[in-house]
This record gives structure tokens, C-alpha cells and sequence, in this order.
């Protein structure tokens, strides 16, 4: 594609593995200490980061749109420097209001840097081939938390959380400004940027209004909010069937192993599959992870091989998510039509963290809300047949 900067993907993905380790792990990492010095529950932290979530959600609609009609340069950039202005807010919050205002500020740059964006972006400059690269931007991206999560808990252990966010701060501001600024479209080229006759808010709409677009996306936002519900929750869920917590935290970390095995493979599936078939095939295997996990009492590495196997669903479905708009409607007008579709999804993965204890809370234990998740993701699979 002639629209394809030169070192524009590695420049994404190293933007990527920057922007989701301190837009959005570095609050979970920092929870405990933050807690501890102002007095605030651990709930109600938490909740910042789940209320810039839904602002990302909604404000991914426009981002999508401003990619499509302006640049990423512009976008992208904009999102970085309000990114660094967020974390500049967290760290000088003197009470929990305007703790909570930088974390929905920084839902804002959320929704201009992290994946659905950069996702466009990609798609626009690959078209017909944009399966690989977008495997290795949710590889690079996937790595994240193993490289922030220890840097961001030695920076609060060293200096405290307000200093760490200052310092938060400063990398974004020399490592995601620059690389979005200086590696992406400051324009897109007529040919690419070119549209069919007509008007294309009305194509757009005949696209996000069809039955097949509204089913695809309560199928997949049902999706992300179960395999990721239970595979948060996995830690106390497998306490509950008698593992020790050492064991329970390794099966965690396998699951993010489990993640990297199916973004892997993911290519190779899709050049053998329809989307639909893929998306019933990987929803299908999602929704007997859930059931299994739900149902098993054991042995230990029985369940583990079935947690690494949700894992794996949920690194295809990253990937799922990415092509599906383009798969079936092309990529004319993606950042729009994507944007729209992705708000759903963007928006339970918000509460699904917290959804799952409170399921489990309900019913009395955790293979029930793993039940109750398996049962939902078994109806998405079976309404896939219409996408």
C-alpha cells in the first residue's frame, strides 16, 4: 500500500506497548499504594480506571470517524499529549473528584492510542494483507504488562505514587508524542483517502444499522465480556477448587502465554476459514473453555491446560475483533464503521472485572458465574450463524 509510512508499524507497536502499560495497567499496579496513603477503597480506584474505559468507549465513535476524514498523525498525536496531561492530573489529584476527572480525561486518550485506532490505522495501510501485521502489533501490545507492570510497582516502591506519575508522565511524553508525530500520515494519499460516489454518512449507516452488523456485535461484545470475566477471576476461582495461590498465579500467567499461542495461530486459521466460520469455530471453543472450567473439580493440571486454552481464545479474539468489520464490509470508511463497532465491546470490558465477583457473590461461587459466562458465550456462538 502506497499510503504506508516508512518504520510506521514498529513505531505503532512500540507506541502500543507504551500507551496500555501506563494508560491502562499502570492504575491496577498502583492500586494497593494509593489505597494506603489517601484512605480510598480499592473499589472505588478501581472504578477511575472503569469510568475512563466507558468515556473511551464513547469516544471511540468520533476517533473513528477524525481517522477517516483528517490523519492519524493528528489524532494519534493529540491522544498522546492528552495522555500525558492525564497522567499529570493523576499524580497532582488532591482528592478523589479529580482523581476521578484525570482518569476519565485519560479515557479520552485511550480512545485515540490504544488498539481500536491503531487498529484503522493498520488496516488502512495493509488492506488485503493486514492480518500479519496486526498479529504482531497484539503481540508487541500483549507484552505490556510484563514490561510495565514491574517498572511502574519499582517507581511507586522508590517515589512514592504521585512522583511515579509524574515520571509517567515524562515517558509518554518522549516516547508516544514523538512516535506518533514523527511515523505516522500527516495526510492520507487521494487514492487511499478516496471515497465511492455518494454519501457516505448514508453508507455508513446502512452498514452499522443492518442486522448482520447489530447481531456481530452483541455477539462479540457477549464475548469479550465472559472470556474476559472468567479469565481475570481465574486466581480465586481456582483457589476455590483447592489450588494453592502459587499455582493459581502461575495458571494466570499462562493464560497470558495461552494469549500469545492463539495471536500466533491466528493467521494461518484465518487463511483457511470464512470469517463466520472462524468466528463460530473460536466462539465454540471459547464457550467449552468456559464449561469446562465451570464444571471440572479437577486434577490441577487439568484445569490449568483448560485456563491456557481460554487464554488462546481470547488472543483469537483480539485478532477477531480487528478484521471483523473489514472481513465482511471492507475497509471503505473502516475507522468510522469500527469505532462504532467496537464502543460495545470497550464498554463491558469495563465492568467485567468486577461483574465476575459479583456473579460468583450471587450464585455462590465461582464455577457458577463461570457457568452463568459459559451459558451467554453458548448463545453467542449459536447466533454467529447470522453474522
Amino acid at each position: 500500500m502506497t499510503d504506508r509510512p516508512r518504520g510506521g508499524l514498529p513505531a505503532l507497536c512500540a507506541a502500543q506497548i507504551v500507551s496500555w502499560g501506563l494508560l491502562y495497567y499502570s492504575l491496577p499496579v498502583a492500586v494497593a499504594p494509593i489505597s494506603q496513603e489517601t484512605g480510598w477503597s480499592h473499589t472505588v480506584i478501581t472504578a477511575a480506571l472503569s469510568a475512563g474505559l466507558i468515556v473511551s468507549a464513547l469516544a471511540g465513535i468520533r476517533v473513528g470517524r477524525l481517522l477517516d476524514s483528517h490523519s492519524p498523525r493528528a489524532v494519534m498525536t493529540t491522544g498522546s499529549v492528552v495522555g500525558v496531561g492525564a497522567m499529570l492530573l493523576v499524580a497532582w489529584s488532591p482528592n478523589l473528584l479529580m482523581f476521578f476527572l484525570a482518569w476519565v480525561v485519560a479515557g479520552f486518550a485511550q480512545a485515540a492510542v490504544l488498539y481500536p485506532p491503531a487498529f484503522a490505522v493498520i488496516t488502512r495501510w495493509y488492506g488485503t494483507r493486514r492480518v500479519g501485521p496486526l498479529t504482531t502489533l497484539t503481540l508487541v501490545g500483549g507484552l505490556a504488562s510484563t514490561v510495565f507492570a514491574p517498572l511502574v510497582a519499582y517507581l511507586v516502591d522508590q517515589f512514592g505514587w504521585r512522583v511515579s506519575y509524574l515520571l509517567i508522565a515524562g515517558i509518554l511524553a518522549v516516547t508516544t508524542v514523538p512516535l506518533h508525530a514523527l511515523f505516522l500520515n500527516g495526510r492520507w494519499t487521494a487514492t487511499l483517502a478516496s471515497r465511492p460516489e455518494g454519501n457516505p454518512t448514508a453508507a455508513i449507516r446502512t452498514v452499522t444499522r443492518s442486522r448482520q452488523f447489530i447481531t456481530l456485535q452483541i455477539t462479540m461484545a457477549i464475548a469479550t465480556f465472559t472470556l474476559f470475566a472468567v479469565t481475570i477471576n481465574i486466581i480465586p476461582m481456582f483457589l476455590e477448587r483447592g489450588m494453592s495461590y502459587g499455582t493459581a498465579a502461575l495458571a494466570l500467567g499462562l493464560i497470558g502465554a495461552g494469549q500469545v499461542v492463539g495471536r500466533v495461530g491466528y493467521p494461518q486459521f484465518a487463511r483457511v476459514t470464512s470469517a463466520k466460520t472462524r468466528t463460530g469455530v473460536i466462539f465454540g471453543a471459547g464457550a467449552a473453555g468456559l464449561w469446562a472450567l465451570a464444571l471440572l473439580p479437577g486434577p490441577v493440571w487439568l484445569l490449568i491446560a483448560v485456563a491456557v486454552l481460554a487464554g488462546a481464545v481470547r488472543g483469537c479474539h483480539t485478532l477477531l475483533q480487528a478484521t471483523a468489520v473489514s472481513d465482511r464490509w471492507g475497509t471503505q470508511n473502516f475507522g468510522t464503521i469500527n469505532g462504532v463497532f467496537t464502543a460495545p465491546m470497550t464498554f463491558v470490558g469495563a465492568f467485567a472485572p468486577v461483574a465476575g465477583p459479583a456473579v460468583a457473590g450471587l450464585l455462590n461461587g465461582y464455577p457458577m458465574m463461570a457457568a452463568v459466562m459459559a451459558l451467554l458465550l453458548t448463545g453467542a456462538a449459536v447466533l454467529t450463524c447470522r453474522t
